[in-house]
């Protein structure tokens, strides 16, 4: 089954290989490393259609790894704003500056764990894709792939050192970064969650979750915890059609990015804080927002006519401009609800 597995799958890619920019075909010269890193970090927990317009963007702006090296904190942050799970945003930037300071990207998968932000998974994409290096690659779609192929029965997250396991037995010593995104490419278009696509799967044969009768039913997964709710306020301050924005503490969630000042929900579970400063107030509703682990509920505040201007670290942002202020998500739906109110 093994070289078999591997053979059907690659010519199957030959023929079906999406094209991602991001990505050479089949027969290509090998991508640069760097697109390669910059792709796999934005994609993690992120659909492609996502991550394309970022990447276009990243690239356009910091065509190599040195460009983004030189590049500071806020501009990368800021460029990053609503593709959500910012420490990676953080983590990009210093992995750049470590990997531009030695000169590039190390090609194995063990120097490669050694950068800011690069975990398992990362690191073996990076191997395999760009420098051509067998490594054992498994996301979210290789997960499936690979638990439907072998009947994984055991539930996630406790099965992925099984299906790690199996996925290395079918693992070719050549092309194995083709075969890795092969993979991905079976479980984002055929071997998908709900539907997959069984008579047009190149696997189909040697699938036992096929020949057992549903292969909805792998890869089994725990039951979700209930995800907690917490409320919040964030404060909209405008003054001579700017608004007031202030930057987030540096670690931390959302550390470092500007954004609306706000009551301290990040830090507590529920309740309402004050606003930073003395003046008539006005609700202008709220937005909701769901984080990887909890649930918020933000209220927005209003003033325009102020006793004395906002006290610490912060701006006077431009109305008309404040989409280039890179606001997180969550306050970049508060900043649209209070504009739609004006």
């Amino acid at each position: 089954m093994d070289d078999r597995v591997s053979t059907q799958l690659l010519n199957w890619y030959d023929r079906n290989a999406r094209s991602l920019p991001w990505r050479a075909l089949p027969g290509e010269k090998a991508p640069d490393p760097y697109r390669v890193w910059l792709s796999e970090v934005m994609l993690q927990q992120t659909t492609v259609a996502a991550v394309k317009p970022y990447f276009q963007k990243f690239t356009q702006k910091w065509p190599t790894v040195q460009d983004l090296a030189a590049a500071s904190d806020e501009d990368v942050m800021a460029a990053w704003a609503g593709l959500g799970y910012y420490s990676r945003a953080r983590n990009l930037a210093k992995c750049a500056r470590e990997v531009a300071e030695i000169g590039g990207f190390p090609e194995n998968e063990a120097a490669l764990l050694k950068l800011p932000g690069l975990g398992a998974y990362t690191a073996a994409a990076v191997a395999a894709i760009a420098f051509g290096k067998r490594a054992v690659v498994v996301d979210a779609n290789v997960e499936r792939v690979v638990a439907r192929l072998f009947a994984i029965t055991e539930p996630l997250p406790a099965a992925r050192k099984v299906i790690r396991e199996a996925t290395d037995t079918i693992t070719p010593t050549e092309r194995s970064g083709d075969f890795a995104q092969a993979m991905m490419d079976l479980g984002a278009t055929i071997c998908t969650v709900r539907d997959p696509k069984c008579l047009l799967c190149p696997l189909s044969v040697d699938c036992r979750a096929k020949e057992a009768g549903d292969p909805t039913e792998l890869p089994k997964k725990a039951p979700k915890k209930q995800r907690p709710e917490r409320l919040g306020r964030a404060f909209w301050i405008e003054q001579n059609s700017k608004v007031w924005l202030v930057r987030r503490p540096g670690t931390g969630m959302l550390g470092g990015m500007r954004a609306l000042p706000d009551d301290g929900w990040s830090a507590r579970s529920d309740g309402h804080g004050e606003p930073p400063l003395a003046g008539d107030w006005e609700s202008f509703g709220a937005i909701r927002h769901v984080f990887t682990h909890f649930g918020l509920t933000l209220e927005l505040r209003a003033v325009t006519d102020l006793a004395k201007q906002p006290e610490g670290d912060g701006e006077w942002w431009p109305i008309e401009q404040l989409e280039e202020a890179g606001l997180p998500t969550a306050f970049a739906k508060a900043a649209s609800l209070a504009l739609a109110r004006k």
